[in-house]
């Protein structure tokens, strides 16, 4: 009984029992960070202790059921496969015992058997995943992050399809351009009459793919001339005079200076920028890139996807549709929408 005490004695000094309290409450499990009118986000943190190769030098491997519209992670750890479910949470992970003789051609049946298939491409099923190591409070793990945005795309999909703009013509919520801008471009070489490519710009400019320039207005300066022969004889002679004195003395007696151009240089915009100023789409494409994670530290990532989120959410708030802001209000409970949502009802009314 004494030496088992002082094992736990020292495992509690070296800080081992906090980390693993840790370890079983947050790592190695999927967590809903935000749930909006036609997206969702989950997010995970999995132990990079002990993970085996699956496939072509890849320790993790995303399957999609068709039927539930699931993804799902694969991890190898130790004597067993663990299917993860990114989009149900509550789900727990499917274990698969990894045996001596078992092959991969075994496994990918059997996961077949239950509706899981290996994805080819998961902009095609309505997703964004991003996928980076991190330490996570001293734990090396594999962070994986998925955006669900099935409905959406499915939305934008059939206008696209029926060249009918007025399907998507209330919806607030901003669709990547990878889920949707092979299939825009797609459509747009088969239209074929004018309406029809009419409603593709529009749907097009809704997405953010097709932008329209502005023509810039120049107003001409009014220039009076004043002809010589108004002029009087010797006011005319006087005039050509101090214009031939004032062309000598504007004469340099240098050799004139040749003007250097200046090419403007394109400056990278500081983390404090992006952090307070940018705006929405700036900090989107700012996030998304790869070279902002690795180049960030964890908790700079973490303020910045925070802002991102307030920004969605004012945008939202302002800008939503009734629909929108009703489906906001049943995940969030917030008393705000419910103010809003009954104010947008009675201007409804009244425009009624």
């Amino acid at each position: 009984m004494q030496k088992i005490l002082l094992v736990f004695l020292l495992f509690v000094l070296s800080g081992c029992v906090p980390r693993m309290l840790f370890f079983n409450g947050e790592v190695d499990k999927v967590m809903v960070v935000r749930y909006a009118p036609y997206m969702k986000h989950h997010r995970a943190y999995f132990s990079r202790n002990h993970l085996k190769v699956i496939q072509a030098g890849k320790k993790y491997l995303f399957l999609h059921n068709k039927k539930t519209n699931d993804l799902t992670v694969l991890l190898h750890r130790k004597n067993k496969y663990l299917l993860y479910n990114m989009s149900n949470p509550k789900q727990l992970p499917l274990i698969i015992k990894a045996k001596a003789n078992i092959s991969h051609t075994y496994l990918f049946k059997t996961l077949e058997h239950k509706g899981y298939h290996i994805v080819k491409s998961l902009n095609a099923i309505g997703y964004v995943v991003s996928v980076s190591h991190r330490r996570y409070k001293g734990i090396k793990t594999l962070l994986i992050e998925t955006k669900e945005y099935t409905n959406l795309q499915a939305l934008y999909k059939k206008a696209i399809a029926s060249y009918n703009a007025s399907k998507i013509k209330r919806i607030k919520t901003l669709l990547p351009k990878p889920l949707i801008s092979n299939y825009y471009y797609a459509y747009k070489k088969r239209s074929k009459s004018q309406t029809q490519r009419q409603q593709l710009q529009v749907i097009g400019q809704k997405l953010e793919i097709v932008t329209v320039k502005k023509p810039k207005i120049t107003t001409p300066k009014k220039v009076k001339f004043v002809s010589k022969k108004a002029m009087p004889k010797k006011l005319n002679t006087s005039i050509e005079k101090k214009s031939k004195a004032e062309k000598v003395l504007q004469t340099p007696l240098s050799t004139p200076a040749i003007t250097q151009k200046t090419t403007p240089r394109t400056t990278k915009k500081p983390y404090t920028y992006y952090l307070h100023y940018a705006s929405m789409r700036e900090l989107s494409n700012y996030i998304a890139n790869s070279a902002t994670k690795n180049a960030l530290s964890y908790t700079q990532y973490t303020m910045l996807t925070q802002r991102k989120l307030l920004l969605e959410e004012e945008k939202l708030f302002e800008e939503g549709s009734l629909e929108e802001l009703i489906a906001a209000y049943k995940v969030n409970k917030n008393p705000k929408y419910k103010q809003r949502i009954m104010s947008l009802m009675k201007e409804k009314q009244k425009t009624q």
